[in-house]
C-alpha cells in the first residue's frame, strides 16, 4: 500500500502527545491535581486545531480551557503549567498561552520545508489518504429519465457526482459510478406513443400527443430520423409490439445522446444499469418476499402496502397497486437491493430537490429490509438559474422548453461550467453567471486558479531555458525560504491531505474550490513579493522547489474537480 502523507495530521498528533506528556509530568510534580491526568475523563473535548489567524501559531489547543473546569484553576494558570512541562520535540519551536487560555504552538520552519520535499516526492499521489480503507462505495448520479435531453440541472449533478467520485477514490474508497436508466413503466409508454404520433404527423396523418406525453421538438427530430432509417412499417405492427419497438428506439436514441453530452462534459460511468434488468431478474418479487418474511407488508383495498410507519415513515406506502402494477417506489427499492447484493458497503445517490419527499420512504424501506442504517445516503441538488447581465436568461432554441445541457455547453467552456457548479454546496440554489464564466480575467474564479498554475509552469520553463535550473528538492537548500509569503504558501500546501479527507467524509467536493482559491491567492502574493528568477542561485533554487510544489497541488486539486490545468494562458 502507498505511503500516505499528511504532515498536518502528523504534527497535530505529536502535539497532542506532547500535551498529554506535559500533563502527566505536571501531575507527577504536584503542580496539577490528579484530575488533569491524561487518562482521565477531563481530556474529552480537548482538541488541537489549526487557527484561522496564522499569527496565532501553526496549531492551537483548548486543553487549558477544558482542564480548568476540572482542576479548579484558571485556564491561564493551567496553560502556563502545561507549557512549562512540554517535552522537547514535536517540531515545537515555542508555545505560549494567549487570550482566555488557548495555547498556541509555533513550529520550526524545517517542519514546512521538509513538507515541500514530501509533496514533490509523492507527486501526483500527493493528497491521497486512506480514510476509505478500501471500502466499496457506489455513487449513482444524473440518472435522468430517458424521455428527453439532459438539462442544466443534470449538468450540475454530473459535475458533483464525478468530482465526489474522484475525491472518494483519492481518499481510499473503491468507487463505482453508476447511471440508472428508467427504461420501463408508464413514462416510457407515453414516450413511445408520443413518437408514434410524431411519425404519423410526418406522414401527413392526423395524430395527437397523448395526455402526459412528450411534445418537445426533439421527438419530431427523432421521428424524422426513425423514418429515414427504419421506415414506416412499424405502424403496421400490433399495438404492443409497435410500442415496444418505438420505446426501445427512443430510449436507445436518448441514452446515446446523454452519453455523448456527458462524455463532452468529461463524465464517464462504470455502469449504465437499466430498470428493465431489475424487473427481468425478479428483484421486485424478491423485495416483496423479503418484506413478507419480515412481516413488513400487508394487503388492503386490493393493494399491497409496506408498513413504513413501523420504521420511521410518516405513512405506509403502496408497493403493488390493486391492478397488479408495481409502484415506482417498489421498483426503486428493488434496484437498490441489487446494489446491496452487488457488494457495495455504502451507496450515495444524487437526486434533484424535487425528489426530497422520496428520501424518507426509501430509508424506511431499507430498514424494513434489514439493511444497515448508514448504508444509504442521498445528496440533493438545487436548481440552476442562468444569468446574463444580471438578468435571468433562457438560451433554449425550443419554445417553452428548458435549456438543454448541449445548448449550455455550446455557451460555456467545460472547465468554467464544472468549476462554477462546484463553487457552491449542492443544496443551495445557483445563479450561474454566464458573463463571468466566459470572462478571461482574474475576476473569473476558475481563470484565477488556472492562471496561477500557468504562472508556475511559466516560471519553471523560464528557469530551465534561461538559467539551466530545475526544481531539485533534495539538492536545494530550503533554509533560504523564510519570507512570510513563502511560509504562508508552503503551510497552505501542506493542508491538502486534510482538505481532501474532509471533502470526502463530508461528501463536499466544493471544499476544494475554496482551497484552490486560497492557494492561488497565496501564490500570487508570493509572486508579487518574492522574485524567483534573477536572485542569487541558492535563493532561486529554493524558490523553484516552492513553485513546483504549488504547481503540483494546483494541478492535483483541479484534476479532482475534473478541471484542466493549462500550462500556458
Amino acid at each position: 500500500m502507498a505511503e500516505f502523507i499528511d504532515r498536518v495530521r502528523e504534527a497535530r498528533e505529536q502535539i497532542a502527545g506532547a500535551l498529554r506528556a506535559a500533563a502527566a509530568a505536571a501531575v507527577a510534580a504536584g503542580e496539577l491535581p490528579a484530575e488533569a491526568s491524561p487518562e482521565g475523563d477531563a481530556w474529552r473535548g480537548i482538541q488541537v486545531e489549526v487557527p484561522r489567524d496564522r499569527s496565532h501559531g501553526d496549531f492551537a489547543t483548548n486543553a487549558a480551557l477544558v482542564l480548568a473546569g476540572h482542576v479548579r484553576r484558571t485556564p491561564r494558570q493551567v496553560g502556563e503549567v502545561l507549557v512549562k512541562h512540554l517535552p522537547a520535540g514535536a517540531w515545537i519551536r515555542r508555545a505560549e498561552v494567549a487570550g482566555p487560555g488557548f495555547i498556541n504552538f509555533f513550529l520550526e520552519d524545517d517542519w514546512w520545508r521538509d513538507g515541500l520535499r514530501q509533496i514533490l516526492a509523492a507527486g501526483e499521489a500527493y493528497g491521497n489518504t486512506n480514510v476509505g480503507g478500501g471500502r466499496r462505495i457506489q455513487v449513482e448520479f444524473v440518472s435522468a429519465n430517458p424521455t428527453g435531453p439532459l438539462g442544466v440541472v443534470n449538468a450540475r449533478a454530473a459535475a458533483l457526482g464525478d468530482a465526489l467520485a474522484n475525491v472518494l477514490a483519492a481518499a481510499g474508497y473503491r468507487v463505482q459510478r453508476e447511471f440508472y436508466i428508467n427504461d420501463a413503466g408508464t413514462q416510457i409508454l407515453k414516450l413511445a406513443q408520443s413518437l408514434e404520433a410524431r411519425i404519423r404527423q410526418q406522414l401527413g396523418q392526423e395524430a395527437e400527443i397523448p395526455e402526459g406525453g412528450y411534445p418537445g421538438e426533439y421527438v419530431v427530430e427523432m421521428a424524422r430520423d426513425f423514418l429515414a432509417t427504419e421506415g414506416a412499417g412499424v405502424l403496421d405492427l400490433p399495438e404492443q409490439e409497435r410500442h415496444d419497438r418505438l420505446a426501445r428506439y427512443a430510449v436507445e436514441t436518448l441514452v446515446a445522446q446523454m452519453r455523448t453530452q456527458l462524455s463532452r462534459f468529461r463524465v464517464e460511468f462504470d455502469e449504465w444499469y437499466p430498470e428493465t434488468r431489475v424487473r427481468a431478474e425478479g428483484y421486485p418479487e424478491r423485495v416483496l418476499e423479503r418484506l413478507r418474511a419480515r412481516d413488513m407488508i400487508y394487503e388492503r383495498d386490493g393493494a399491497i402496502w409496506l408498513r413504513s410507519t413501523a420504521v420511521g415513515d410518516v405513512k405506509d406506502r403502496v408497493m403493488v397497486r390493486r391492478n397488479g402494477e408495481y409502484t415506482y417506489t417498489l421498483v426503486d427499492i428493488a434496484y437498490h437491493l441489487t446494489k446491496y447484493e452487488r457488494g457495495f458497503e455504502r451507496v450515495i445517490d444524487i437526486w434533484g430537490q424535487d425528489h426530497h419527499g422520496h428520501v424518507v420512504p426509501m430509508q424506511a424501506a431499507f430498514k424494513a429490509l434489514g439493511l444497515p442504517d448508514d448504508w444509504f445516503e442521498v445528496l440533493l441538488t438545487q436548481m440552476v438559474h442562468l444569468v446574463r447581465g444580471g438578468r435571468a436568461v433562457r438560451m433554449s432554441k425550443r419554445k417553452g422548453e428548458l435549456v438543454t445541457m448541449a445548448e449550455f455547453l455550446d455557451e460555456v467552456d467545460v472547465d468554467a461550467a464544472r468549476y462554477f457548479f462546484l463553487m457552491r454546496s449542492p443544496d443551495t440554489h445557483l445563479d450561474f453567471d454566464l458573463d463571468l464564466a466566459n470572462l478571461q480575467s482574474s475576476e473569473n474564479p476558475v481563470y484565477y486558479v488556472q492562471y496561477a498554475h500557468a504562472r508556475t509552469c511559466g516560471i519553471l520553463r523560464q528557469a530551465a531555458a534561461e538559467y539551466g535550473l530545475r526544481p531539485d528538492p533534495e539538492g536545494a537548500d530550503l533554509s533560504f525560504l523564510g519570507d512570510p509569503a513563502e511560509r504562508e504558501l508552503a503551510r497552505r500546501l501542506l493542508d491538502m491531505p486534510g482538505e481532501l479527507a474532509a471533502a470526502a467524509e463530508a461528501r463536499e467536493p466544493h471544499r476544494l474550490t475554496y482551497y484552490l482559491k486560497d492557494v492561488a491567492t497565496l501564490f500570487h502574493q508570493f509572486y508579487t513579493r518574492c522574485r524567483v528568477l534573477g536572485e542569487p542561485e541558492p535563493v532561486c533554487r529554493a524558490r523553484l522547489v516552492l513553485v513546483d510544489a504549488t504547481r503540483l497541488v494546483l494541478r492535483r486539486a483541479l484534476g479532482l474537480l475534473g478541471v484542466t490545468a493549462p500550462e500556458r494562458m
